[in-house]
């Protein structure tokens, strides 16, 4: 299913039916402000098991992260952040940041690896916003990736819905996508680490 939500303005029914099929185990591909994604609901194991075969990578090994839709939502599901970091992250988000904290043992056991990080993403779109807004928990996310060796990743909804289609539930139609993914800051040592420059400066 092809949904059309335009990002201006998304309609608040079109919003309830993705959020509707995220809670029954849905999978959905949709904009986010770097590349477009497909995830799940946190609590839909099946669903993630889904997600992680769509993208070719075993579940012990797949790395996911989660969309919030604010910073509020953290101390639900991470370690405690320290004020540096924190104010870091306030500072650039929403934005294409990536942070990767420390996670605590309210995360669902859909890691089957022994890594207790998680990355935190909440994008500058307000399609995503939205839904995570409405259905009050994090999203799973994995990226779209292309399969042309040049072109990383997959930026027209229509290709992506001709890739997908089938194995999704929804495809949200948001506009085109870019190209360019996240930067990635790693912030579980002593520093933080920038160990991905994607779209994005952080300040």
């Amino acid at each position: 299913m092809l949904l059309k939500i335009y990002p201006e303005n998304p309609s608040q029914r079109h919003i309830q039916t993705v959020v509707d099929c995220l809670n029954r185990g849905g999978i959905v591909i949709y904009p986010t402000d770097t590349v477009y994604a497909l995830g799940c609901s946190l609590y839909q194991q099946k669903a993630a098991d889904r997600v992680a075969q769509l993208i070719g990578i075993k579940k012990d090994k797949v790395t996911f992260s989660f969309i919030f839709n604010n910073l509020s939502m953290l101390s639900e599901f991470t370690k405690p952040i320290g004020n540096d970091v924190y104010k870091l992250m306030r500072k650039n988000l929403p934005g294409p940041f990536t942070f990767i904290v420390e996670g605590n043992n309210n995360i669902p056991k859909i890691f089957h690896n022994k890594k207790r990080t998680v990355g935190i993403r909440i994008p500058d779109n307000n399609i995503i916003a939205a839904i995570t807004a409405q259905l009050g928990h994090p999203l799973l996310t994995a990226s779209i990736h292309h399969t042309d060796e040049i072109v990383e990743y997959m930026t027209d909804p229509e290709e992506i819905s001709d890739r997908f289609g089938r194995q999704v539930d929804i495809i949200i139609d948001g506009g085109f996508g870019g190209n360019q993914p996240s930067t990635v800051v790693d912030c579980t040592g002593d520093d933080y680490e920038i160990t991905r420059q994607g779209k994005g400066i952080l300040e």
